[in-house]
């Protein structure tokens, strides 16, 4: 009797005035709501299950969803509800409900882990009759800028849900009662997954000189002053740049990539700035440094800044030349040797 109703020439237009009277019995947004339903299951959402978990509801069933431990990447979660063949002709027979901030009535276990039928008391963030699709698909926001917009495909319901606030309650209800088997043995596939926002964490990990620990240094990412450099910063994936200035390290400068819902941790090698100079040239080479012989074994030598003489020997050829040394830099010097060609008419 119940399918022969939702499929004759009158049932969309009758369910249709159920369903208008429901609304005007049940406001959208009840601040606190007593129900009871049957959990079905529990899913956990976090950035580093991207695909998401799973459940199976029944026609009156429900299933908690709650968040990981690490939400600082999360802009909403998708819900996407997956329809036997024979959802569609019975389409308009069901309700989506969902909750948040619950409370089971009477104390008693946690709300989080709870199975089974139970009465509970939260507040309703949306609600709708369940589209007469075989793939649905609902967007939470979790935080104000979210960008998530309804489409065609998606549904997002109106405002932001506060991640305190969870779990949150999806739940399927019945309109009409008198059912056939068909529709009371109906099962939906429930996924939910997160929804990233474009960003990424970058910790600043410092690795100090042993003579120099402990000195003071300023960095920039991107021109901006990072004033605590042992807070975890959150940054838009991609490419930045990084400066480290200081009196009392070498200055430096680099570009790193931040990858999205992932953590970097940016080495920052500090170093000393005495200047330095490491030595190449023919293994019969004599090397004068300020007129001091210097081992050409390929390790840099450290100098102080300042116009410093360099010089060449081999046999009885000699170059000198000078070179004006700076702070913080790191000078390599070679014999350059060339053959010039000359042709005579």
């Amino acid at each position: 009797m119940f399918k022969t109703l939702l499929m004759g020439r009158y049932g969309n237009m009758v369910m249709t005035r159920i369903l208008l009277l429901i609304f005007l019995l049940f406001p959208f947004h009840l601040e606190a709501e007593t129900f009871r339903t049957i959990i079905q299951g529990n899913i956990e959402v976090s950035p580093g299950n991207q695909a998401g978990s799973s459940v199976t509801l029944g026609i009156n069933g429900s299933a908690l969803i709650n968040l990981g431990a690490d939400r600082r990447f999360l802009r909403g979660i998708e819900i996407e509800v997956s329809a036997p063949q024979a959802w569609i002709s019975y389409r308009g027979s069901l309700l989506m409900m969902m909750y948040n901030k619950l409370n089971i009535q009477g104390g008693g276990a946690s709300v989080e882990v709870s199975r089974g039928a139970v009465d509970l008391e939260g507040s309703r963030i949306a609600y709708e009759p369940l589209p007469g699709k075989l793939q649905i698909v609902y967007q939470i926001p979790l935080r104000q800028g979210h960008g998530l917009r309804t489409t065609s495909y998606i549904t997002v319901p109106a405002g932001v849900t506060s991640t305190d606030t969870f779990p949150v309650l999806f739940r399927l209800m019945t309109v009409a009662k008198g059912a056939t088997d068909e529709f009371e043995r109906m099962t939906f596939n429930l996924t939910a997954r997160p929804v990233l926002s474009d960003e990424g964490a970058v910790r600043l990990v410092p690795r100090y000189p042993p003579q120099l620990r402990g000195k003071p240094f300023t960095v920039l990412i991107d021109d901006v002053l990072i004033s605590n450099i042992a807070d975890e910063l959150i940054l838009k994936e991609g490419e930045h740049h990084l400066v480290i200035l200081s009196d009392d390290y070498r200055n430096e400068s680099r570009r790193f990539i931040v990858e999205r819902a992932k953590t970097l941790d940016l080495a920052i090698e500090l170093q000393d700035p005495t200047p330095l100079i490491i030595f190449e040239g023919p293994g019969n080479a004599v090397i004068f440094l300020d007129n001091v012989p210097v081992l050409q074994n390929g390790q840099p030598i450290s100098v102080e800044p300042g116009q410093r003489e360099i010089k060449y020997q081999i046999g009885d050829y000699t170059v000198i030349k000078t070179l004006n040394i700076q702070r913080g830099k790191t000078y390599r010097v070679a014999l350059d040797v060339d053959l010039a060609f000359h042709e005579d008419n």
